[in-house]
């Protein structure tokens, strides 16, 4: 939800209409006053700002804003008008992630807008397994060894994913064909044993970090250091 705080109606719907178009949630505000109001109940994603608002200006708002925890964090767009430099600078001093310059486009606010949503989100954090130098990256399906790419069947990334999941932790031949093959245990069949025997050849000396449970199945060795 992206709001957008402007005395002037025309402006105001205009901008409205664009974010709107560019496929963002959009809500107005004519007056600084209401605009707080209706923050108390609601946080929106980021505010366009205008300084020149009756009752309480663009300022006084981005003041109290950033000196409560509960909406500092909340981006801003600042809009100022020709020539108030002065504005510009103290908006940015206090905590503004960007400021336009009236007349603005309607093009450059909507690019504005998504480039300090870009910024003010955080980034996603891969999902990742370490083992010294051997990284799973689950997001990216991929093996490095030490910062080499080591190239894996579904299979075998698989088999590896479990084991890092829980290192030291005996899986039983069952519970590793339920999971990787999704079936149950094969009885006598060597499939499993030769995923095992390819995945320690692929992963060089981190493949002996996979452990043989004599009658049971396999596990990832806790400890073992290259």
């Amino acid at each position: 939800m992206i709001w957008y705080v402007e005395d002037d109606a025309s402006i105001r719907d205009i901008g409205i209409y664009a974010l709107n178009s560019a496929g963002f949630e959009t809500k107005g505000f004519e007056d600084g006053l209401s605009f707080w109001e209706a923050l108390k109940k609601e946080k929106p994603e980021l505010i366009v700002l205008d300084v020149m608002l009756p009752g309480m200006d663009g300022i006084e708002i981005l003041t109290k804003m950033k000196e409560s925890m509960e909406f500092c964090r909340i981006p801003v767009i600042m809009a100022t008008a020709k020539g108030q430099e002065y504005d510009r600078v103290r908006g940015l001093d206090l905590g503004a992630d960007d400021y336009m310059v009236k007349p603005f486009s309607m093009m450059e606010m909507v690019s504005r807008v998504k480039a300090v949503l870009r910024r003010s989100q955080p980034q996603q954090v891969s999902q990742l397994f370490k083992a010294g130098g051997l990284i799973v990256n689950l997001d990216e399906h991929t093996v490095t060894a030490d910062g080499n790419r080591v190239l894996l069947t579904y299979k075998e990334f698989e088999l590896l994913r479990m084991f890092l999941s829980h290192p030291g932790m005996v899986y039983t031949r069952e519970q590793l064909f339920s999971q990787v093959w999704n079936q149950e245990y094969m009885g006598d069949s060597r499939t499993l044993d030769s995923h095992i025997r390819t995945l320690r050849q692929k992963l060089n000396d981190y493949g002996k970090r996979i452990e043989t449970v004599r009658n049971v199945g396999y596990r990832w060795e806790v400890g073992y250091d290259k």
